[in-house]
């Protein structure tokens, strides 16, 4: 199965959920930056996962991402805005016939969610959703992961593997 873990992440926690949602899936699975994923490299994808923060209650805008890039200095480290954000990365999916899976990390409770958007985007392109959206809990905004997300997101990756081969 040739699945590929996509991500958009600011102080490194998406990145780590990405990396441990890919070690669920297997040795195969690729973790990519959106500015890795590029329409070549998923062409023939039999799994994309992709997930991004959630900010103002749903997937970052160029609107959101500019105003940290502005408030960037009051923060303890510098966010990460160097590749494009999953919502762009959306629109640049090629056409597939594979399964998707959506994820998100988040501060607590919010009505609204990021994970819908990017199933969406997904099966646009023509990957059907596999499971439901799932959620990750950060401590702050910056950060750090809440103890034993990894744990959580590995042990999804290995029931998103078990579902695509099924």
């Amino acid at each position: 199965m040739k699945a590929i873990v996509v991500y958009e992440s600011l102080w490194g926690n998406t990145a780590a959920i990405a990396r441990a949602i890919a070690a669920g899936i297997g040795p195969d699975a690729q973790v990519l930056s959106t500015a890795q994923a590029a329409p070549d490299v998923l062409a023939g994808a039999d799994l994309i996962v992709a997930g991004a923060p959630l900010f103002a209650f749903r997937l970052p805008t160029d609107d959101i991402r500019e105003t940290i890039r502005k408030k960037a200095a009051s923060f303890a480290a510098p966010p990460d805005l160097s590749h494009p954000a999953l919502r762009a990365w959306l629109e640049t999916v090629p056409a597939g016939r594979g399964r998707s899976a959506a994820f998100e990390t988040r501060m607590w409770f919010s009505p609204g969610g990021a994970t819908g958007a990017i199933l969406q985007g997904l099966k646009k392109a023509g990957y059907a959703p596999l499971a439901r959206g799932k959620r990750f809990r950060v401590m702050g905004m910056t950060g750090p992961l809440k103890s034993g997300e990894t744990d959580r997101a590995r042990a999804w990756g290995e029931t998103l593997a078990r579902a695509g081969r099924g």
